[in-house]
């Protein structure tokens, strides 16, 4: 293979001992300096390049939230005669009761409770400050950072939105350097969609928005939501593939766990002003044209940013395309409706084989403009069937002996 440098994307790695610049990499072949099909980076700047031929737009943006766990410690195992896991942290709630060295002080946020708590209750705010300090020093311009509901560490950190292939560099950038905050403090950073049974998972909702010569094309202060014909035609495009979409956008067994009812998580396939169990939300933005946006909810970070932002906008364009409309909004709580009125919601797919299955089905909305290839989505799909699906498939979980071992 034959690596070329992007110059544009250079930053001293503050986490090395010696003076070490970070650079991304455009990958090509060496015999004929043709991009490599299965480089994520690659499909981002094609899906860019895409974009601006259709004419629908020329620019768009990205704004992913990134949510993370942030633990004492974890360990975990698997092999014949063993399988678990054990995950602590000072702020569990599972710590009310424990020594902690003699002098446990309390403090802890309630289970599901960890929502904006301030110090002492809240353990991670110095750390969380250290994370974007040095987020900034790398060049990534934070907007806003929190605790999250998850009481035992669970975080949020907001930066700013860009371009996508420079929004994917960012996201990981982004991961980079928390990790290595962490992990200098003696802590450790997951983004596991859901590594705690019972509390709320970790997602990445991602802001979307298109440009025209610096024109918004979301906005149309006649529509519901303020949105325009366009941004409805790109929700509608986002929901009806969203099966097949959540293959790189939720592409791990594990996100199948954060996205089932009663975690704040969106399982929906609806889109709503205020709705957070909607799959897509319309931020209130006020009559700021500039401000109109989409928020996808569905995602998290155990995906690749590059494919992930590609497959959205490519998903959002065919709808735009062929003037897709999504089901009428929903503004009501969708957890409570009767169970009537809850039959006739489409909800997500419940697991990584059925989103494979359905990308199987259906990607020739990706591979418009020669974005996604045939190589990709097929490798994509085999490797994700045999090193995940399959392994996990094939080992016995430790809860199948409470339920079963003496039958």
């Amino acid at each position: 293979m034959k690596l070329v440098p992007d110059v544009k994307t250079a930053y001293l790695d503050p986490f090395r001992a010696e003076k070490t610049l970070v650079i991304n990499v455009s990958i090509l072949d060496p015999f004929t300096d043709e991009p490599y099909s299965r480089d994520p980076r690659q499909v981002a700047a094609k899906a860019e390049a895409y974009l601006a031929s259709t004419g629908i737009a020329d620019t768009a943006f990205f704004a992913p939230e990134a949510e993370f766990y942030i633990f004492d410690s974890v360990r975990f195992e698997t092999k014949q005669n063993a399988g678990y896991y054990f995950i602590d942290s000072i702020e569990g709630p599972w710590n009310t009761g424990a020594e902690e060295g003699g002098a446990n002080l309390g403090n802890k946020p309630r289970y599901k409770g960890g929502y904006f708590p301030v110090p002492p209750v809240d353990h991670m705010a110095d750390l969380r400050d250290a994370m974007c300090v040095a987020l900034d020093k790398v060049g990534i311009i934070v907007e806003r950072a929190h605790h999250e509901v998850g009481g035992a560490g669970q975080q949020e950190i907001n930066h700013r939105f860009d371009t996508l292939l420079k929004a994917a560099d960012d996201m990981m950038k982004f991961k980079y350097v928390v990790k290595n905050v962490a992990n200098a403090a003696g802590k450790t950073v997951t983004f596991m969609p859901k590594p705690l049974f019972g509390d709320n998972g970790s997602g990445m909702h991602v802001h979307q928005s298109l440009w025209t010569n610096g024109v918004p094309q979301f906005y149309d202060e006649r529509g519901y939501g303020g949105l325009s014909d366009m941004a409805r035609w790109y929700i509608g495009g986002l929901l009806f593939h969203a099966p097949s979409l959540l293959a790189f956008t939720n592409p791990s067994v594990n996100s199948y766990h954060r996205l089932v009812p009663g975690y704040e998580a969106p399982v929906n396939l609806v889109y709503s002003q205020r709705n957070r169990s909607a799959c897509i939300r319309i931020p209130i933005t006020g009559s700021n044209p500039k401000a109109k946006r989409i928020e996808f909810r569905c995602p998290d970070l155990s995906g690749n940013p590059y494919l992930a932002f590609s497959a959205m906008l490519m998903a959002g364009l065919d709808g735009i395309k062929n003037k897709i409309e999504p089901r009428e909004p929903v503004d009501k709580d969708l957890y409570e409706l009767p169970p009537d009125e809850a039959q006739g919601i489409p909800q997500v797919p419940s697991s990584l084989s059925e989103v494979l299955d359905a990308l199987e089905a259906d990607h020739d909305y990706l591979l418009e403009g020669g974005v996604f290839t045939p190589d990709l989505i097929e490798t994509w799909i085999d490797f994700k069937r045999t090193q995940e699906v399959d392994p996990i498939r094939l080992r016995p979980h430790p809860h199948e002996f409470e339920l079963y071992y003496d039958i």
